[in-house]
């Protein structure tokens, strides 16, 4: 609070040497402005400014520099500095401004009357007019700069003073500039603009930009100046107090100063209630809301306002519906300055305020991670939700050490052996050695079997796949190997699921299903037996042997009460509505078992998925491809919505399914773009990158790029083969690559496929395999066998739910029909095909379809050069043979049968009036008109 005086004789010239203006990094703008002021001044006209700012945005410190360029302009300069301390003190600030003065003025021999002395009621004109008489005197001698610092916390007589002076140096060569606290409130009777004089330039000190923070701090610009200034506001106290506590990796969001802490909550002293506000907001961090706030200072809502209004108003909170400290650092200063329990307790009290107003989740177990050393049992459960969706973020670290507090509480052994498990799959993403030290752990403290099996399965059904996987079936199996000894009931269930995940994450063939099935043979429970007879189903259809069995066993495993975990596993769950996909009793009651209430244990998955997915599949199996890709459309933005639809393999098989339907629907781009966004080197589980091969090369076959989706389609089958799966059913592979081969001329690979593919199916008995199979043959074969196979498709299919299988049948045989010259029976194969078809809504083969069927009827048409109503086949093949081919020869040429020809030339013998070929020639050339 030194008063500064330039000691440089104005009148005479002298000059003393000047001490430099003090360097103030990034300040020059409002240096600049100030400066502008000086020529006023100096012209003989009063001029003022008024500098506002937040606590420790360098208001003193420009302050004194522009004094000092004040000073080497000519400007005698008295300072004098307002303070908390004196602001009760009659005069504290005119007495420092009024000696600084004399100095100037009066003789140095002549005694002084001490400016107090003439201040309070008695002598309140006098001690006024002498402050102005002194303010003149100066000016009178030269241009004179008075310079208030802190002028909020002048008392109130020195307020009046320079109120008082206002008008009455208006035409005197002064620089009146005063700084003040921002939001400060105006001090009793006198207004700030009351003491700058005249109409004074306001000029506000902002944050400092990256250049200037990274010189306070000493760093070259970059990265981390930036964040420097951010977490201080660019404010150059803060980051003064920053720079020793910068220590290389530091991270400047998490730096505090508990001295800056203690000076902040001293300052709030002078507002009621603002004390145990600032404290509330440091805890708050970003839940801070008036009502919590108030409630966590305890503090009455209608004294809390004022003192949050007092301190936005100050800048120390953010003005805005959540009125948090304005930076970081001033957080953690409040909170380094805050005793350690007394932090636990208010964190405490903020997660439970937070928790009752149905905060987010994790909001709440960030103020329960603060809670140190305080029990808080309901706590538990949000620690571990808060985890699990770190862990779904990416944010393994952050769920480790949400399940690491949740150990400190005192847990039941089952509850113990919950958070280890899941606290292992937590640290496994970062410290694998570390999650087997915790599986460990787990096994150890395991005390009821019922709740450990429990554990367990939820594990293998929350991890996707890969290696998250082999953790689930190594902690799996070591729980199987503690629960052994209750007998094949207790851990049963636990081996089949086990089992599930183990087949389900192979890359190669699945473990030895006999190594299970010698456990089960005891089993009583019915639980247990369900758990039996759903992996019998699933052995049953890697087999490939018996449609008949593996329904049965399915139907057996659907049968029970509970919520059916085993059809959630991915793995069993794909199969299932494979096999399922035409049986509409278990398809139904398949998705009542999986539309539960509760979230799905996988949290990649979101809830009602699984029925959802399992209806679109039936619903395409049926046909019905418009209503199945709106369920795999709406289910696949849910899973673009959690960033999973690349690595879960119920997101992959979604999107694989919708390629498939599009393909149908023959809407390729979008297919296309879709194919475009998945990780094929990600989805290297069995079905995942199984099912995108094959939708890829569905594609790909039906855009023309054939030999790639040829490739496509044996790499899907031969990955299957590796896997030891059988089952025709799971994709039909083998029809759509015979049709590769075909188109490409391979014509013994389209045969073999296709005699593969009706033995699969033969040997599996469904109607849907062996139509497809059977349709395929009659496109390898030729004649009448071909003729025969298709029919027996369209037998088979017919039987089944299969629409759009039966509708592609059909226009198979419709359209060998029509180039066996079987026109009249062409045209009502190929109507029903376009019939079905279009209700299907396969435009593709709608088209194809249409075309078949026109040219169908084109070919009853008469010719229209002939007057014996020949049609265009027996024109033309009359044609040819009257050019002298024979039967074979033509029924080459046009790819018929003989016995097809034989009939076509029969019938133009009789409309031609003729006994054989030796009479085509002249026939043919009466019958044409104008020959």
């Amino acid at each position: 609070m030194d008063t500064e005086v330039n000691p440089e004789n104005p009148v005479s010239g002298a000059s003393v040497p000047k001490r430099p203006a003090p360097r103030l990094p990034g300040r020059e703008p409002e240096l600049s402005r100030l400066t502008r002021l000086f020529p006023v001044a100096l012209g003989g006209t009063a001029a003022s400014a008024v500098l506002v700012g937040e606590f420790g945005m360098g208001k003193s410190a420009t302050l004194r520099a522009a004094a000092a360029l004040a000073a080497d302009s000519g400007f005698t300069v008295a300072i004098a500095t307002g303070s908390r301390l004196e602001s009760h003190l009659p005069g504290g600030v005119a007495r420092q401004l009024a000696d600084a003065l004399q100095n100037v003025t009066a003789d140095p021999a002549a005694p002084r009357t001490p400016y107090t002395e003439q201040c309070g009621p008695a002598g309140e004109s006098e001690a006024l007019e002498h402050f102005f008489h002194l303010v003149r005197d100066a000016a009178g001698r030269g241009p004179l700069f008075l310079g208030i610092d802190n002028v909020h916390l002048a008392d109130a007589w020195s307020m009046r003073c320079l109120a008082y002076i206002r008008h009455r140096v208006l035409d005197l060569p002064v620089l009146i500039i005063l700084t003040a606290l921002i939001g400060h409130p105006p001090h009793r009777e006198v207004a700030l603009l009351e003491m700058a004089g005249c109409t004074p330039a306001t000029i506000t000190l902002n944050g400092l930009g990256d250049a200037a923070a990274a010189e306070i701090l000493g760093l070259a610009p970059g990265e981390l100046a930036s964040t420097c200034r951010e977490a201080t506001g660019g404010n150059p106290y803060l980051l003064h107090a920053l720079r020793p506590r910068l220590l290389p990796g530091a991270d400047p969001h998490a730096l505090g100063s508990s001295l800056i802490g203690q000076v902040l909550h001293t300052r709030m002293h002078e507002f009621p209630h603002a004390p145990a506000i600032l404290h509330a907001a440091a805890i708050a961090g970003e839940d801070a809301s008036f009502d919590l706030l108030a409630q966590l200072a305890g503090v009455d809502e209608l004294d809390a306002l004022p003192a949050i209004d007092t301190m936005v108003r100050l800048h120390v909170l953010d003005n805005s519906s959540r009125p948090v400290l304005s930076y970081s650092f001033v957080r953690n200063s409040v909170l380094k300055d805050m005793p350690q329990t007394t932090r636990a307790v208010n964190h405490a009290r903020a997660a439970k305020l937070l928790a009752e107003t149905g905060a987010p989740i994790e909001r709440v177990a960030a103020h329960l991670l603060e809670a140190t050393a305080i029990r808080i049992p309901w706590g538990v459960d949000v620690l571990r939700l808060s985890a699990r969706n770190a862990l779904f973020a990416g944010e393994a670290e952050l769920a480790s050490r949400h399940l690491r507090r949740a150990l400190d509480e005192r847990l039941s052994s089952g509850r113990r052996v919950a958070v280890l498990l899941q606290l292992a799959h937590a640290e496994f993403q970062v410290d694998p050695p570390a999650a087997a030290v915790r599986v460990r752990e787990a096994v150890d403290n395991i005390g009821r079997r019922e709740t450990a099996a429990f554990i367990a399965n939820a594990m293998l059904l929350s991890l996707c796949g890969g290696q998250d996987a082999r953790l689930a079936i190594s902690a799996a199996g070591q729980i199987a190997a503690r629960l052994d000894a209750g007998g094949p009931d207790a851990v049963g269930p636990l081996l089949s699921m086990t089992y599930l995940a183990e087949a389900g994450s192979r890359l190669g063939p699945p473990p030895e299903f006999r190594d299970f099935e010698e456990q089960w043979a005891p089993l009583t429970d019915p639980a247990a037996r369900r758990s039996r007879s759903a992996l019998l189903a699933l052995d049953t259809v890697r087999s490939g042997e018996s449609a008949q069995d593996a329904i049965a066993h399915f139907a057996d495993a659907l049968a029970g009460d509970d919520d059916g975990d085993l059809f959630e596993q991915h793995y069993f769950f794909t199969l299932a509505t494979a096999v399922l996909a035409d049986e509409p009793a278990h398809v139904d009651r398949l998705c009542r078992i999986l539309d539960v209430e509760r979230e799905p244990w996988d949290v990649h998955v979101p809830q009602g998925a699984l029925p959802t997915l399992a209806r679109g599949i039936a619903l395409q199996a049926g046909g019905d491809l418009q209503r199945a890709s709106v369920h795999f459309e709406s289910l696949l933005r849910r899973f673009d919505e959690r960033g999973a639809t690349t690595t879960c393999p119920v997101g992959v098989l979604c999107a694989a399914k919708l390629v498939e339907c599009w393909v149908d629907l023959g809407r390729f781009e979008a297919a296309t773009s879709l194919l475009d966004r998945m990780d094929f080197v990600a989805s290297q589980g069995l079905f995942t990158h199984t099912y995108l091969l094959y939708a890829r090369g569905r594609l790909r076959v039906a855009t023309g790029y054939t030999r790639f989706g040829f490739e496509d389609l044996l790499s899907c089958g031969r990955r299957l083969a590796h896997h030891g799966m059988r089952f025709p059913g799971f994709v039909p592979w083998r029809a759509h690559a015979a049709r590769a081969a075909l188109a490409l001329g391979q014509a013994e690979d389209a045969a073999r496929l296709a005699e593969e593919d009706l033995s699969a199916a033969t040997r599996w008995g469904a109607a849907r395999p062996l139509g497809t199979a059977l349709t395929t043959l009659g496109l390898v074969r030729e004649d009448d066998e071909a003729e025969r196979s298709l029919t027996k498709a369209i037998t088979a299919l017919s039987a089944s739910p299969a629409r759009l299988q039966l509708a592609t049948a059909l226009t198979e045989l419709g359209s060998l029909q029509s180039r066996h010259g079987q026109s009249e029976k062409a045209i009502e194969t190929l109507r029903q095909a376009v019939e079905l078809s279009e209700h299907c809504g396969a435009r593709p083969l709608a088209r194809r379809a249409a075309e078949e069927l026109r040219s169908s009827r084109r070919a009853l048409t008469p010719a229209k050069d002939n007057e014996h109503g020949l049609t265009r086949q027996e024109s033309r093949i009359a044609v040819m043979a009257a050019q002298g081919l024979t039967n074979r020869e033509i029924a080459t040429a046009l790819h018929l049968t003989r016995r097809t020809v034989e009939l076509h030339l029969s019938g133009a013998y009789r409309k031609l009036g003729i006994p054989g070929r030796a009479e085509l020639g002249g026939a043919l050339a009466k019958s044409h008109r104008g020959g």
